[in-house]
């Protein structure tokens, strides 16, 4: 991003900044987000879904398939997200059809009487859940609780018939889904309004950081709450839309239209480095106001936008232009921008993935066997959760399961002392369900931290009462260390590779949008920005990914940052070309030219 360093005029403000209208600050106070940001529905969510078959096991007498209902509706508290419903349906039906049948599997291997049988079956599960786990979200989700049926079922003795258990698992997975998705019946597209809300207010912090040193951020979480909006909008934009969207998807495409519009105008504004006073700044907010109403609100358009000073760049002419055409606009021509799929490992690091995932998974059973005891499920099961490159940083994953494994310990040992009695416990698993759901979308080791302690409850409630909070924990750090030591002895540079291969191709994005004809739309312009403003931001969190992992000693990494961020400022300038601004250091040429101040004069 340009700034006085780079050409930049020292220009101060004249005078000071106009306060915003009553109107205005009450816009921005509806738009504002919540100071409160913890997903309180989520963790109402995870404590009804976990306790709910706990008290119909302590009802009915089936207290051992309640449990099972519980793990599966853990499980999905582990997956649930504030994604489009949509998408939670598909991420959920896999979980579950993935999980049944691998805990199907375990159970027969488990009956058979075989030990071998339990550890084959490991295996099989292990190279098939890694090969299909680096090939997207759902398939990276179906993977590894196909692995964690397996553990479970070959961990576990459950009486009755076989087919009991899976069926228990699906039916805790499928209450936290239909918790989860009922939503939908009344705010059917509140995430997708709520991600389009989230793009305008990013958009006014950027215009308020404009002629400062945290434009460049500012910027960068614009792009990233588009991307997120995007991804949100994915399934009503591209070629393969059925039919004409109904009034209120229409109206948020047209807000999404208007957002990509606006994104243009704003990253030249930035560019041109100058301070902008509050009329300007405050019209994302009022845009979204009218774009977005409240549901209350009926179908009435909101306030009308205000025009701001006259423009007199071209990123005020731009963001000018977006205001005449917002209320009237029609939705752009989304065909060129449908969510580009993205790159993913090829198939040697998928089928490196697996074989090293089972080495884990054989080298954790083996141990468990030596060891005796109450260790024949936690081992495999903590290298299931662990050993996942494409959910974060592998070192990373494994510190935080054993902080989160020692502090769950912890808690329940703190718990155990104070709490007695099947219904006290059970509004533990309520306490420890909620904290999970936090945990999932704000720390690793806070999920582990809750999902730790409800296990220790679900493994009492089946009856097993030895002591094993110390067995957990040398277990957890046992596992960990198989998964540290098997991946970086054997493919340390993984992340460093898929870093390199994002960072190459965000740079050939950005010269295909450096290399536009002067002819193209504005749709297919934009289209071309959008992609690769995405796949610069994907190389940057894979730059940041590979950071975050131990290297060899002595290894230099390459600088992985300073690329993306010449390419970014390579794709300011070009959408500031194409929109006719002029370069701040060409700006203040010219108005310390003789005959431009005599113009003024």
């Amino acid at each position: 991003m340009t700034s006085a360093a780079h050409g930049r005029p020292d220009r101060e403000r004249e005078g000071p900044a106009p306060a915003p209208p009553h109107r205005l600050r009450r816009l921005r106070d509806t738009v504002r987000p919540r100071l409160l940001a913890l997903p309180w529905a989520a963790a109402l969510r995870g404590a009804a879904a976990l306790t709910v078959p706990l008290l119909a096991g302590m009802l009915t007498g089936w207290v051992t398939l309640s449990v099972i209902a519980a793990i599966g509706a853990l499980w999905g508290v582990g997956q649930d997200g504030s994604d489009p419903y949509r998408a939670r349906v598909r991420r959920f039906a896999a979980l579950g059809l993935a999980a049944a049948l691998g805990l199907a599997a375990g159970e027969v291997a488990l009956r058979s009487g075989h030990a071998s049988a339990v550890t084959l079956c490991l295996v099989v599960a292990a190279l098939a859940g890694g090969v299909v786990s680096l090939r997207g979200r759902v398939w990276s989700v179906a993977g590894m609780h196909l692995l964690l049926g397996v553990t479970i079922g070959g961990g576990i003795p459950v009486p009755g018939p076989w087919w009991h258990a899976p069926l228990a698992l699906l039916a805790g997975v499928a209450l936290l889904l239909v918790l989860s998705a009922t939503p939908w019946l009344w705010r059917r597209h509140h995430v997708e309004r709520a991600a389009l809300l989230t793009v305008y207010r990013a958009a006014s912090a950027a215009l308020a950081a404009a002629g400062t040193p945290g434009a460049t951020d500012a910027r960068r979480r614009l792009t990233d709450a588009l991307d997120s909006a995007h991804q949100m909008m994915g399934r009503y934009l591209g070629p393969g839309r059925r039919g004409e969207p109904d009034p209120q998807v229409g109206g948020l495409l047209r807000a999404f239209g208007v957002a990509v519009r606006l994104a243009e105008a704003v990253t030249t504004l930035l560019w041109e480095a100058r301070p902008l006073p509050a009329a300007v700044t405050d019209v994302p907010l009022s845009m979204a106001a009218r774009l977005l109403p409240e549901r209350d609100a009926g179908t009435a358009p909101g306030p009308p936008v205000p025009t701001g000073p006259e423009p007199d760049t071209s990123g005020l002419r731009a963001l000018a232009h977006v205001c005449a055409t917002a209320a009237d606009a029609e939705r752009i021509d989304d065909v060129a921008l449908h969510v580009p799929a993205p790159t993913g490992p090829g198939r040697p690091a998928r089928l490196r993935y697996a074989v090293l995932l089972a080495v884990c998974v054989l080298a954790a059973q083996a141990c468990a066997e030596i060891l005796h005891g109450p260790r024949s499920y936690w081992l495999p099961m903590t290298v299931a959760f662990v050993y996942k490159p494409d959910f974060g940083p592998v070192f990373g994953r494994a510190l935080h399961r054993c902080t989160g494994t020692v502090a769950g310990v912890a808690a329940m040992a703190a718990v155990s002392l104070a709490v007695h009695g099947t219904y006290a416990l059970i509004g533990v698993v309520a306490v420890f369900g909620a904290l999970m759901a936090v945990g999932v979308r704000h720390h690793y080791a806070l999920a582990t931290t809750g999902l730790t302690a409800v296990v220790f409850v679900l493994v009492e409630l089946l009856g097993d009462d030895r002591a094993l909070y110390l067995p957990r924990v040398l277990d957890t750090a046992l596992a960990a260390a198989i998964v540290l030591v098997v991946h970086f002895a054997v493919w340390p540079d993984s992340a460093g590779s898929r870093a390199t291969v994002q960072t190459e191709a965000a740079v050939a994005a950005a010269l295909r949008y450096r290399d536009l004809s002067p002819g193209v739309t504005a749709a297919q312009r934009q289209a071309l920005r959008r992609t690769a403003y995405r796949q610069l931001a994907e190389a940057r969190r894979a730059a940041a990914h590979a950071r975050r992992e131990p290297g060899a000693p002595g290894r230099r990494l390459p600088d992985w940052e300073e690329t993306v961020t010449t390419a970014e400022q390579l794709c300011d300038a070009v959408t500031a070309r194409a929109l006719g601004a002029v370069s701040p250091a060409a700006a203040h040429a010219a108005s310390a030219s003789p005959s431009t101040r005599a113009k003024r004069e």
